[in-house]
């Protein structure tokens, strides 16, 4: 172990770009300059130590160490570059380059209001995810797990409306009450255990803490109490069922903030957290030993049921994704799926199944980024959200949509894929560990294919169907699975969407006025889907023509193409 302060500065340097961001609020690309920088600066960092972890040495920088402040016996604040802890940050400041490169497009795209305040709350949100990173002990990690739910909120709320305050009190309900609740107690409960066979500590250890298995001897109830907590504590921020539902409504933030911070930095620093304590604080050996007295079943390991909710959760919440209409909505449950497949591969405690979890973790990124990408893409360009409203939008944005086609395989575990090779890991080591693990290998290739399910009616409506003959093609025709009729007609007793709910208000007026004034411009009854009704940002400018005149709806509707006649 080698003491360094580049565990440090790679958390401080987003840092620090949050104070130059504030200060050049009045100059916007000087701005979002400075969050460039701070993505290209914090990756290096974290690169330089890559060559070195991978031949074994781990770097670490600790308060004490650097200043001699302990707040008590056996917890400090430190930080620890380890293969796990750069596995992850590398990953989160990657990404975080092309992300902000991303967000200077939506933002403006969009003209959003409080672009300072969002590019501030990211790069705070990024220093928070390299800390839960680099942290080398539950104290730490606990301190950056908070402060990440703190930073995240003004970004999840960044709309201001009433929909986004309620989504982000829940989220702050969740994540930071919550989970932090439960993280807490967790590592309260650790402290006092090993502080029982010796001097306490908090410290990971590769293949878990030789202190707390001592004492989970003493104190087995004690030690199975603090492992759910600690599980419960992260499998908040993993999206675990049934405590979830945040990461759904969180849906309404800027799709660059779905992206990286619900693909990557938040649900992943819960399924890290959970990593963490299954491989450094109790260990696999200690997660076998210390079996639960289920009456009528028997002793199981504290392992099965956490794999028995994340097999109930990658299911369940594939069946749901079947029946969301609004593709965000559908990819946040895709997300809480696919976060469950790296939670149940850890909980099998198999090699083969581990090393297929934590592959898992850059093969969901990268795809998932990339399907929120498209998502933001044609929200920018059509004003579409809708999947019902997406026929032939292949052909206006093949680009996007071949792209969004790949990340959806991905997701799907199709070969040759990433998502494939990790799925097929963590199938390897179900099988192994045979008896009741074939029931989570039939969880995982049930997912498989409800995951081709829910993602085929994107690609079939966006390249297959046209504009005149639309049907959704859901996978499965019942209220659970989506409606078949999603053609842009409304039944006789009101709005439904494909989803079974129905559509804001905002979204049935603009739909309707755009029908009328299509009618009243041809003199035909028409219908048109939102891929057509509304051009980009960038083609159409409200105001004043050339001649000075003022250009209204009906000479922007008039240039649009309209599909058929009913």
């Amino acid at each position: 172990m080698v003491a360094d302060i580049r565990p440090l500065a790679a958390v401080l340097v987003s840092a620090v770009a949050i104070v130059l961001i504030v200060a050049s609020h009045r100059r916007p690309n000087l701005r979002e300059g400075w969050s460039v920088l701070a993505a290209l600066a914090k990756f290096a960092i974290v690169a330089s130590m890559l060559p070195a972890v991978m031949d074994g040495t781990v770097f670490r920088w600790s308060l004490a160490d650097s200043t001699g402040i302990q707040f008590l016996e056996g917890i400090d604040f430190a930080l620890r570059a380890d293969p796990l802890g750069i596995f992850f940050a590398l990953l989160a400041s990657f990404l975080w380059i092309f992300t902000s490169f991303y967000a200077t497009g939506y933002m403006r795209g969009l003209d959003e209001h409080s672009q300072t305040r969002f590019f501030a709350s990211f790069a705070a949100s990024l220093s928070a995810a390299v800390g839960i990173a680099f942290a080398a002990n539950l104290v730490t990690i606990f301190v950056f797990y908070e402060l990440l739910s703190l930073v995240t909120y003004p970004l999840v709320a960044h709309n201001e409306d009433s929909e986004a305050r309620i989504a982000g009190r829940k989220y702050l309900t969740y994540t930071f009450f919550g989970g932090g609740v439960f993280l807490l107690a967790g590592t309260v409960l650790i402290y006092w255990l090993t502080g029982l066979v010796g001097g306490p500590t908090l410290a990971f250890e590769a293949g878990g803490m030789e202190a707390l298995a001592a004492a989970a001897q003493v104190e087995p109830v004690y030690a199975q109490a603090a492992f759910f907590l600690l599980i419960a504590g992260f499998g908040v921020k993993a999206a675990l069922m049934p405590i979830h539902s945040w990461l759904a409504d969180a849906m309404v933030a800027p799709t660059p903030v779905s992206g990286l911070l619900h693909a990557v930095a938040v649900v992943k620093s819960g399924a890290f957290g959970i990593a963490r304590v299954i491989l450094e604080v109790y260990g696999p050996g200690l997660i076998h030993d210390l079996p639960l007295d289920v009456p009528g079943i028997g002793e199981v390991g504290l392992n099965i049921p956490v794999a028995l909710v994340a097999a109930f959760t990658l299911t369940a919440a594939s069946v749901i994704a079947l029946r969301k209409d609004h593709l965000k909505r559908r990819l946040a449950y895709s997300t809480t799926a696919q976060l469950s497949y790296i939670v149940l591969g850890l909980s099998m405690l198999h090699p083969y199944a581990m090393v297929g979890a934590l592959f898992h973790i850059p093969a969901h990124a990268f795809a998932k980024l990339t399907l929120f990408f498209c998502a933001g893409s044609i929200h920018v360009e059509t004003h579409t959200d809708y999947i019902s409203e997406m026929a032939g939008i292949g052909k206006r944005m093949p680009l996007t949509m071949t792209a969004f086609t790949v990340g959806a395989a991905g997701m799907a575990g199709l070969p040759p894929l990433a998502g494939f090779v990790s799925k097929f890991y963590m199938l390897i080591g179900a099988g192994y560990m045979g008896g009741e693990y074939w029931l989570f290998a039939g969880a995982l290739l049930l997912s498989a294919v409800l995951n081709i399910g829910y993602f085929w009616p994107v690609v079939y409506t966006a390249f297959f169907e046209s504009e005149d003959r639309h049907n959704a093609k859901p996978f499965l025709e019942f209220p659970g699975g989506g409606l078949l009729q999603s053609d842009g007609s409304e039944p006789d007793d009101g709005h439904v969407a494909t989803d079974g709910g129905e559509r804001p208000d905002s979204e049935r007026e603009r739909s309707e006025t755009a029908e009328e004034t299509d009618a009243e411009a041809t003199g035909d009854e028409t219908f048109e889907y939102a891929v057509d009704q509304n051009p980009s940002d960038h083609t159409v400018s409200d105001g004043d023509d050339s001649t000075g005149e003022s250009v209204d709806a009906t000479d922007h509707h008039l240039s649009l193409i309209h599909i058929s006649e009913r």
